[in-house]
């Protein structure tokens, strides 16, 4: 009991520094330091560390690769000038407009992570904005309708979200499966999402907007050279995640693979592949007086502006490797002292009493410890009580999405349910915009509980027609 009672507070102290972050203090420090105290008391043991390390390896290192992917294309332009489109496709129409930024907004969060979308098409959402001199309250609707999808919409694919990753990894989910259970999931918590941020923000949406104040979608692309290669990549993504998975090679490797291309074509390596060549030379008369001209411009010459591509290496979230090693490894403390038995036991009643009902059930339960207590601990603290619970076969796989739809959306809820919503909002203040943690418990409170209940209920629904 007294050691149940030691790795709690442990786990709640290490929690609250995380989400406190005191001057800035790194959060992957911060586990690795509550990791170090649960192993000085024997909460968790050595023979621990290889069985998270284990566990998460994978799911951090492809979530640091896709975020470093969509970290270079931003530099190049590629999120803007996909926004441009999607602003002159609305033609004007303000509440068109609203529904394509939210249509982007989900599906860069399920191709590039949730954080991509939160973080990378926000500022670009705000400075599109601002050039419309869109009202004050359309504009915060607009922009929290942003942060809102990011993770709404990160359901449909295995690197959609980190916590996906790491539920896919404990249950040893297929990327095909996975995919072939979310995507119809992923596309009705979109829909349901979009229903509710209408009905909450409809009002506020202005009927028409000035096209002739959006710049060309052109003008938004910095390297051409990159723009034009990250295409290529995602392509050979798509197919890699799904090849992937028939021959046991791991998507960290996958994703890695696509990193690697793309910061090699941003930083122009290897050189000669980009090397400047020569035309011929060209005749130029100048009253009436002819020069010759060695200046050509090569077809591999490098365009636009510059990519500060290790800078942008350096600034991707590599916290968060030491962060998942860490944090887990107390949650881990908290499984060996008994403590996610408790969880078992409640999640065995819920599924005691049908599908509907143990959907419903866990993931209302795992929202709920989500939004308290963020997403990253709950995903696995779930998984630990889903292993642990004795459900099998439908109930047991309802159990493990509902695990994930749970941890997806449930942080909507409140500002301290990822780290990503916290960061958001730091980019926002950056940017001239306070969004009180009031206010958005108020709106994400309103948003999140019904499509929730909508995105569960669909789960149960596909569930049972496939199995």
């Amino acid at each position: 009991m007294v050691m149940a009672v030691v790795a709690a507070l442990i786990f709640v102290a290490t929690l609250v520094v995380v989400i406190w972050q005191p001057r800035g203090f790194p959060i992957g420090y911060t586990a690795l330091i509550g990791a170090v105290i649960a192993l000085a008391t024997t909460v968790v043991g050595l023979s621990d560390i290889p069985t998270v390390v284990g566990i998460v390896w994978n799911a951090t290192l492809t979530f640091v690769a896709v975020v470093l992917i969509s970290l270079i294309l931003d530099e190049a332009g590629f999120f803007e000038w996909a926004a441009l489109h999607v602003a002159r496709w609305g033609r004007g129409n303000g509440r068109l407009l609203f529904v394509l930024i939210v249509g982007l907004g989900a599906v860069i969060a399920a191709v590039f992570a949730n954080d991509g979308a939160a973080l990378i098409l926000t500022p670009i959402v705000v400075g599109m904005l601002r050039a419309l001199n869109m009202p004050q309250k359309a504009a915060l609707g607009f922009i929290l309708a942003t942060g809102f999808i990011a993770d709404t919409g990160s359901l449909p694919l295995v690197v959609s979200n980190l916590v996906n990753i790491v539920s896919a990894d404990y249950f040893h989910l297929g990327f095909a499966r996975y995919a072939a259970v979310m995507i119809p999931v992923g596309i009705v918590s979109v829909l349901a999402s979009l229903g509710m941020l209408l009905a909450y923000f409809g009002r506020s949406i202005p009927k028409r907007y000035d096209l002739l104040a959006l710049p060309q979608p052109e003008t938004a692309v910095k390297d051409r050279a990159t723009f034009r290669a990250g295409w290529v990549v995602l392509a050979i993504l798509l197919v890699g995640y799904f090849a992937a998975d028939p021959i046991g090679v791991p998507l960290a490797a996958v994703a890695g693979a696509g990193a690697v291309v793309i910061v090699l074509v941003a930083a122009r390596q290897p050189a000669f592949l980009f090397a400047r060549t020569q035309t011929a030379p060209v005749l130029v008369t100048t009253g009436g007086t002819a020069t010759v001209s060695a200046t050509g411009s090569g077809a591999g010459a490098p365009s636009g502006q510059e990519i500060p591509v290790w800078k942008t290496i350096r600034d991707a979230p590599w916290q968060i490797v030491l962060f998942s090693i860490g944090m887990y490894l107390v949650v881990y403390g908290l499984k060996n002292q008994g403590l996610t038995d408790h969880l078992s036991t409640l999640f065995d009643v819920f599924g005691d009493h049908g599908v509907l009902v143990t959907a419903l059930g866990v993931g209302f339960t795992i929202a709920i410890l989500a939004s308290l207590m963020n997403n990253m601990p709950t995903v696995l603290i779930a998984a630990l009580a889903i292993g642990g619970a004795g459900a099998t076969g439908l109930t047991h796989e309802v159990m493990v999405y509902a695990n994930v739809i749970g941890s997806d959306l449930g942080p909507k809820i409140t500002p301290i349910g990822s780290l990503a919503t916290l960061l958001w909002l730091h980019v926002l203040e950056k940017k001239g915009i306070h969004i009180g943690w009031g206010q958005y418990f108020r709106t994400g409170i309103v948003l999140t509980i019904p499509v929730l209940a909508i995105t569960l209920a669909a789960l149960a629904g596909w569930l049972t027609l496939i199995h």
